[in-house]
C-alpha cells in the first residue's frame, strides 16, 4: 500500500455536516498511509485538487440542493482543472432536512465534468445528526482511505 492524500471539502452553517466530516476524518486516518486534509468550501482551490488522490465533499443540503460554498468551489475549480482530467474518486456527507436527494444529483452532475468518479455509497444524514450517522461517516471515511492506500478506486 502508498501513501494517499484524501482531501476533504466541506461547508457548514448549524455544525452538522462539520460533524459528518470529522468523524469521516477520524476514520480516514485509523488507516495507516492515509494524509487526510480538511478544508472549508471558500478556503480550498484548484491547488488541493491536485494535491490529492481523492476526495470527500460534505455540504448542508439547502432548498433541496448543494450548499452554496459547495458550489462556489466547484464554479472556481472546474474549468482550471479541465486540463487536468482529474479522474479522482469521491464521495459525498450530506446533512439534510428533507430527503438529500437533489443535493447528491447536482454535485454528482458536476463531478462527473471534471470527471471525478464516485467511489462510496453516499451518506445521508436526515434531520438530527445521529450516533449511527457520525458511525457511518466514520466507517465511509476509513473504507475511503483504505481503498486510496490500495489502489483500487
Amino acid at each position: 500500500m502508498s501513501q494517499a492524500k484524501l482531501l476533504i471539502v466541506y461547508h457548514s452553517q448549524t455544525g452538522n455536516t462539520e460533524q459528518l466530516v470529522l468523524a469521516a476524518a477520524r476514520g480516514a486516518r485509523k488507516e495507516e498511509g492515509c494524509e487526510p486534509r480538511i478544508k472549508r468550501a471558500f478556503d480550498a482551490d484548484l491547488e488541493d485538487l491536485l494535491w490529492c488522490d481523492g476526495v470527500l465533499f460534505g455540504s448542508p443540503e439547502n432548498f433541496g440542493y448543494m450548499c452554496g460554498a459547495i458550489k462556489d468551489f466547484f464554479d472556481r475549480t472546474y474549468y482550471p482543472a479541465e486540463p487536468y482530467e482529474l479522474n479522482r474518486p469521491y464521495g459525498l456527507l450530506v446533512s439534510a432536512g428533507n430527503d438529500g436527494s437533489g443535493a447528491v444529483r447536482e454535485m454528482d452532475r458536476i463531478l462527473c465534468g471534471y470527471p471525478m468518479k464516485k467511489a462510496l455509497p453516499d451518506l445521508i444524514a436526515k434531520g438530527e445528526i445521529l450516533d449511527s450517522h457520525l458511525q457511518q461517516a466514520e466507517e465511509n471515511g476509513e473504507a475511503f482511505a483504505t481503498g486510496l492506500c490500495m489502489g483500487i478506486f
